[in-house]
């Protein structure tokens, strides 16, 4: 039977390469021309504690993790134990027999891949005997497995070719297991090999490479999880004349460093996780106040506190919002893939250029670290936006913070050590920058910092058909919920669909949308429906479905959510 796709998970242990399995045979389907997405959950520790590694392979762009799985690789009993509740009816697992055992009669077999990579003179290849297994139950082309193995192991070193051999051979013995047990979950459907050259990549690296394209020239971080490896980017690639990356040793260290490299005119950029933007409260605030370009990044996590620190969740929005104490509303960013992380990390480079302020971006854990073959994205298309800079006649004086309509272009700003210099304050100011407690310049100066947020009107945004109920996810929550929105509508659901990358300020036409509508129906990873509370502030009717376990939503589950809604909407319409 073929079909469109397949769940594999490697469940087990932090450090038994669960990881590595996963993006092998996801390397493996991306080289053969199919879609993939990778997904990983792990405790917090540095190794050990129970984790898990899937794979989705598809014929088409895959929007989300799946609803089951179809093929559980279990590494330990507890990994079983934990995980077959989420095989598919017709899934298979295949144990670790040198840990344990299971009783005769299971939709299950065992496989010694240690052992069996031993005899190929590779230890290191129990991995590949696994995959060939995996193969085996869903008729993957071993060719295109062993091109990957070719590929990944050609590195121009002595022992090479030996090495390729092994784990070739290591893939056979795991085929010659799986065909003993004759177990089969169908059959991967042909490619759909796309017109277009694709790269392999995490939302965390598409976001970071955005930023670049944008022409980020400084980074500060600090280290924290999950949004390291845009540090970790930024060290490796951010380098070079007149570019700058460091790593910090606290949040407030960060963020004094992006407010003072902003006023600079450094197009500067920082990435933390929720604890972080607690700490960047207070500099945020200045540079709301002061108006300084900067970027801040906010992986989200499972919280409050420590929380969930490699879980997922979507549960700052209200803190990144509204980070610093007083009148503060900043311009917020919530890319919905992997993709659209690249080019969210190029908009906020230009937006925190264009109205001379901090930009926050919002991703999550799950989005951040999944990988995805996405269309390879046009560097050198991208826009670079520079703020204006200020060419006086070198006269200090200049008025910096004059009142400001939006009717005509924002005045440029000056760099230190250039003409018009000025004093970028923290207190409220006078055209020039010099404290003021006078109610007529903070009311002025109130105004003109909103009004500039009406310059930030270019980002992307959908919406599709004209039914009175409409379902909008934000973030990383479209991906599931965009797939239990085509399902619905095949069935023949009522309900239309609005997404926007920007959350505020929202484009007027997805606000106008939204008004029209009876009801709006908004899944999100939190407790409080954080999402919707803020567009009912807007006189929406909206309501939340919501989810707080520290993974994504599974389209299916949600699909029958939304259809609850739908059923009693039509219900209490009929009762009217």
């Amino acid at each position: 039977m073929l079909r469109e796709d397949f769940v594999i998970r490697f469940a087990g242990e932090g450090g038994q390469g669960l990881v590595t399995s996963a993006d092998a045979l996801a390397r493996a389907a991306v080289h053969a021309g199919y879609y993939v997405q990778t997904f990983s959950t792990f405790p917090s520790q540095i190794m050990g504690g129970p984790a898990s590694s899937q794979v989705r392979i598809s014929n088409r762009p895959v929007l989300s993790n799946g609803d089951h799985v179809d093929i559980l690789v279990a590494l330990n009993e507890y990994a079983y134990n934990h995980h077959s509740d989420d095989l598919a009816s017709d899934g298979v697992t295949i144990y670790n027999a040198e840990e344990f055992d299971l009783p005769s009669g299971g939709h299950y077999f065992g496989i010694k891949a240690d052992e069996l990579a031993k005899s190929t003179g590779n230890a290191r290849a129990a991995n590949m005997v696994t995959i060939g297994a995996v193969a085996t139950l869903m008729d993957f082309p071993l060719t295109e497995i062993d091109a990957y193995i070719t590929e990944r192991f050609t590195r121009g070193r002595q022992g090479d070719d030996e090495i390729i051999k092994a784990n070739i051979e290591a893939v056979r013995l795991g085929v010659g297991v799986a065909e003993e047990a004759g177990y089969r979950v169908g059959q991967l459907a042909p490619a759909n090999v796309p017109g277009y050259e694709q790269v392999m990549i995490t939302g965390n690296a598409a976001l970071s490479l955005g930023a670049f394209a944008a022409g980020l020239d400084f980074y500060v971080g600090y280290p924290i999880s999950p949004a390291t490896t845009i540090l970790l980017w930024m060290e490796n690639n951010l380098v070079g004349k007149d570019r700058f990356a460091y790593q910090v040793a606290s949040e407030l260290e960060a963020i004094a460093t992006l407010v003072g490299a902003g006023y600079a005119g450094k197009k500067a950029m920082t990435a933390t996780a929720g604890p972080g933007i607690s700490l960047m409260g207070e500099g945020l605030g200045l540079a709301w106040m002061a108006e300084i370009p900067c970027v801040v990044v906010d992986v989200q996590r499972g919280g409050p506190a420590t929380g969930l620190p490699t879980k997922s969740e979507q549960s700052d929005l209200l803190v990144c919002l509204h980070p610093a104490h007083g009148d503060v509303k900043m311009p917020v960013l919530a890319p919905g893939s992997v993709e659209e992380c690249f080019y969210a990390g190029a908009l906020a480079v230009n937006w925190a250029e264009r109205y001379q302020g901090p930009v926050m971006v919002m991703s999550e854990m799950g989005q951040a670290e999944r990988g995805e073959n996405i269309r390879k994205p046009d560097i050198g298309s991208v826009k670079q936006e520079s703020r204006s800079i200020y060419t006086g006649n070198g006269e200090n004086g200049y008025k910096r913070y004059v009142s400001w309509d939006g009717t005509v272009p924002l005045p440029p700003m000056p760099l230190p050590g250039g003409p018009g210099a000025y004093v970028a304050n923290g207190s409220e100011h006078d055209e020039v920058g010099d404290t003021t407690h006078l109610p007529d310049h903070h009311i002025r100066l109130t105004e003109r910092r909103f009004r500039k947020l009406n310059l930030l009107n270019d980002a992307p945004f959908e919406i599709e058909g004209d039914a009175s109920v409409a379902l909008m996810p934000w973030g990383s929550s479209k991906g599931p919920a965009r797939e239990a929105y085509d399902r619905l509508k095949a069935e023949g659901a009522e309900i239309s669909w609005i997404y926007s990358v920007a959350l505020s300020p929202l484009p007027q036409a997805v606000l106008d949308a939204l008004k029209k509508k009876d009801l709006v129906i908004v899944p999100e990873l939190n407790y409080l429906g954080q999402w919707s509370g803020l567009l009912r502030q807007e006189g929406i009717n909206a309501v939340s479905i919501t989810q707080y376990t520290g993974l994504p939503f599974r389209p299916g589950d949600l699909a029958g959510q939304i259809k609850q809604r739908l059923k009693a909407t039509k219900k209490a319409g009929a009762t009217r």
